[in-house]
């Protein structure tokens, strides 16, 4: 019996690739015999450059600067013969801020567009990059800047953009755009398809976990839709309702208006790279999952994504996930037909992610006695 094993990384514990390498142990462990498919996974945030480039003699590490100005490390990879792939997270990620110095209204993704700049002075044709996990809520603008792009106020005065200031930038200087952004194709991989402003917009639904208050919430908000207002001005479109414009702080929203990035499902562009589809002939079964599924992972997340391509082949779904939020019933319609958690028993947090590969194993085996009953009672 064929399995595919497509797998997010487990957040803060496993890479997509050990991810599935532990399901796999779990299930053979009931039937040694199973023909086993592992294809590393992401949907544009945490892993995709892990999985799209797991040799990491193809990695470029690059000093920039962190989401709150701070020096930092970041990395991103070579795909192919002028692909860079890259995680806005590496640079401007929220796990590189200390939980007492969060504030989405200061951090700034110039470091991301640092790393684009490395990426295009080394001849690189072709950015893929991914936008998840971010710090920021600076409509790209950080980015922007470090590519060549200048914010005016109303008095022509350079203004050094961040989410807490946007309100003040009167105009957008292009001039000065590094010329191989322009001839560059730039491929944004989105986790979600939430528009830039409003009640599902980038700092409402994001910007408390950022860091946010209600009342910055509100002043972010406005800020993200006077940019937004700024650049429909600019160049006669209103790009912040296209879905993934408010995706990490609304760099969706800047890759497009500022340096021609055009924005897809991250599952989709990842799925398609690893030949995915391919992979699911002959199989029987697929098991797929992340550290956490609940109701709004049907906004573009891995387990989602892959439902729905082996559902067009009757292809059954398992998902083994870390934790189970609400709203999961609404996954079934999606092509899910289980959800499994590999918590075996009520447990801190900080003991589910050191046991996070032993629990995996665990949870999978699990799930495929149930699976081996099933298909036992059928026969």
């Amino acid at each position: 019996m064929k399995v595919v094993i497509a797998s997010d990384s487990y957040k803060g514990s496993n890479t997509s690739i050990k991810v599935a390498g532990a399901i796999e142990r779990g299930i053979k462990k009931v039937d040694p015999t199973l023909d086993v498919v592992k294809l590393p996974v992401a949907d544009g945030g945490e892993g995709l450059v892990q999985a799209l480039v797991p040799d990491e003699n193809k990695w470029i590490y690059v000093e920039v600067k962190g989401p709150m100005g701070e020096s930092a490390k970041a990395e991103y990879a070579l795909y192919g013969n002028d692909t860079a792939v890259i995680e806005m997270a590496s640079a401007s990620g929220l796990p590189m801020v200390p939980e007492d110095k969060k504030d989405p209204s200061m951090a700034s993704t110039y470091g991301t567009g640092q790393l684009m700049k490395d990426a295009l002075d080394r001849g690189c044709k072709t950015i893929l990059i991914g936008i998840g996990g971010s710090a920021t809520n600076d409509g790209g603008t950080g980015m922007a800047r470090a590519l060549g792009v200048k914010f005016l106020d109303s008095d022509g005065k350079e203004v050094e953009a961040v989410g807490g200031n946007l309100d003040s930038i009167a105009d957008v200087d292009l001039s000065g755009l590094l010329p191989a952004v322009k001839s560059a194709t730039i491929k944004v991989a989105c986790d979600v398809d939430n528009p830039l402003c409003g009640e599902h917009g980038a700092s409402a639904i994001y910007g408390p976990q950022k860091g946010a208050t209600p009342e910055m919430v509100k002043m972010l908000d406005a800020n993200l839709a006077s940019l937004a207002k700024v650049m429909e001005k600019k160049t006669g479109q209103d790009m912040s309702e296209v879905p993934g414009a408010g995706a990490a702080g609304g760099l969706g929203f800047g890759l497009m208006a500022f340096t021609g990035g055009v924005l897809e499902k991250g599952i989709d562009l990842v799925l398609d790279s690893v030949g995915f589809d391919e992979s699911l002939e002959g199989a029987e079964l697929v098991i797929t999952g992340e550290g956490r599924i609940d109701g709004q992972s049907v906004r573009g997340k891995v387990p989602v994504g892959i439902a729905a391509r082996a559902k067009k082949k009757n292809i059954p779904v398992l998902v083994i996930a870390g934790d189970i939020g609400p709203g999961i019933s609404n996954l079934y319609e999606y092509g899910i037909d289980a959800v499994m958690s590999t918590v075996n028993k009520a447990m801190p947090l900080k003991e589910a992610l050191e046991r996070s590969t032993e629990l995996l194993e665990d949870g999978a085996e699990r799930a495929y006695r149930m699976i081996k009953i099933g298909m036992d009672i059928k026969s």
